[in-house]
C-alpha cells in the first residue's frame, strides 16, 4: 500500500511542475495546490501507516501510533489552505487591473 501511494506522489507531483511552468496565472495557482497534496501524502508516507493504540501513559497496547505526521499533515493542510487563497485574491486582483492571466502579458514583455 505505501509503495502505491509513493508512486501517487510521483504522479502527482509530475503534474503539478507540468502545471506550474504554464505560462497561466489560474494553472500556477492549480499546480501549487496539486503539489500541496502531494506533500500531505509524502507526509502521511513517510510516517508510516500503522495501526495502534492512543500514545497515552497507563493505557496497556502491544503498539502505539505516532501523531507527530498527523500535526504536520494538519498544519501543512491550514498553511497551503491559505497561501492558495492568498494566490486567487492576487491572480482576481490582477486580472481586474489588467485583464489577462498570461505571465508574458503581465510582465509587460513583447516576444522579441
Amino acid at each position: 500500500m505505501e509503495t502505491l501511494i509513493t508512486i501517487l506522489v510521483g504522479v502527482l507531483v509530475t503534474v503539478a511542475v507540468y502545471l506550474l511552468l504554464s505560462r497561466s496565472v489560474v494553472r500556477i495557482i492549480l499546480g501549487s495546490a496539486v503539489l500541496s497534496h502531494a506533500v500531505h501524502l509524502l507526509l502521511m508516507v513517510m510516517g508510516g501507516l500503522k495501526k495502534g493504540g492512543v500514545p497515552l501513559l497507563g493505557e496497556e497496547s502491544e503498539s502505539y501510533t505516532d501523531a507527530l505526521p498527523q500535526a504536520l499533515i494538519l498544519t501543512a493542510i491550514v498553511i497551503s489552505f491559505a497561501v492558495t487563497a492568498f494566490l486567487l485574491v492576487l491572480a482576481y486582483r490582477a486580472y481586474q487591473e489588467t485583464g489577462s492571466d498570461d505571465l508574458q502579458e503581465l510582465r509587460g514583455f513583447t516576444d522579441e
